[in-house]
């Protein structure tokens, strides 16, 4: 079995559970997860968790994220992107400094009222489940963070643009919202995911690539390591002796671990033994004066 993180370039036409049931074929794995979907008809860069990896997925789904998008302005869909039902068709009669204005308008926290075709749950429904059933039910708007946001091009009616965000942002909705404050309606006509986290597009591989590699049996070679993500934070090996207090799960003494031990309270600490395989992160527990398990990747 594969552990660790395989970047997939998902391409147009797949659903991000389409890259994952795929990849199970070719992989011949069950114990496969990816970290966050797109839609259908965007591209660009899908963390996939294999085996042990797939415990990362909470840690990955928190990431920011980064995309490169057009808006197109004088139209509005029942999805918000080019690939839904058309609702409404306007005249486009702002200019590029409005739109500018109103585009960059929305960088900081903003609150954003997720779109009916997503995957979000209320009351236990999908609400894309409710949205295809022709039933429309009131969101509550969602703080969102547009960390970054620059203008590539205006060739209205359109606009080329690149943003970095918090998660749970949906592109699609701050390309309505933008239209609907410029007064013409606007949709997301095309996406690409460019970074998710630290990782990049150009890092990713297509299905057809992976399944090349995995025919040349070389499908390791782009695997990378389940403790990648968490290379900033210091680490500690544990002997041999002891390595037995880590794979139950217990706390770890000082004495227990080898390496600086001036720990700072909140910051995970990587623990590994001495072969330099990775089991766990754990954390400075300041009052009992020990490590404690935050979680476990055996």
């Amino acid at each position: 079995m594969y552990d660790g993180i395989l970047l997939v370039y998902k391409e147009a036409g797949f659903t991000s559970h389409d890259v994952v049931r795929k990849l199970k074929g070719i992989l011949q794995q069950k114990k496969i997860g990816h970290t966050g979907t797109l839609d259908p008809d965007a591209v660009g860069v899908l963390p996939v968790c294999l085996g042990k990896g797939t415990k990362l997925a909470a840690f990955l789904n928190e990431k920011d994220k980064e995309y490169v998008a057009v808006l197109r302005l004088g139209i509005t869909t029942d999805t918000q992107d080019s690939g839904g039902k058309l609702l409404s068709e306007r005249a486009v009669r702002v200019d590029e400094a409005e739109v500018r204005k109103a585009l960059l308008s929305f960088r900081g926290n903003y609150a954003q009222i997720p779109p009916m075709y997503s995957a979000l749950k209320v009351n236990g429904k999908k609400l894309y489940d409710l949205a295809r059933a022709g039933i429309e039910i009131e969101r509550k708007p969602r703080v969102v963070e547009i960390k970054e946001l620059e203008i590539l091009g205006v060739n209205l009616p359109e606009v080329k643009f690149r943003v970095a965000c918090s998660k749970g942002t949906y592109i699609r909705t701050l390309c309505h919202d933008t239209g609907e404050m410029l007064g013409c309606g606007g949709v997301m006509a095309a996406l690409e995911r460019t970074r998710a986290g630290q990782f990049m597009a150009a890092e990713a591989y297509t299905l057809a690539q992976i399944e090349e590699l995995a025919q040349k049996n070389k499908i390791t070679d782009v695997i990378k390591s389940v403790d990648l993500i968490f290379s900033k934070y210091r680490a500690v090996t544990v002997p041999d002796e002891f390595l037995r207090l880590v794979k139950n799960g217990n706390r770890l003494e000082l004495r227990h671990v080898n390496g600086e031990t001036d720990f700072v309270p909140g910051q995970p600490i990587r623990v590994y033994g001495e072969d330099g395989v990775f089991y766990a992160l754990y954390g400075w527990a300041e009052t009992e004066m020990d490590l404690k398990p935050v979680k476990m990747f055996i």
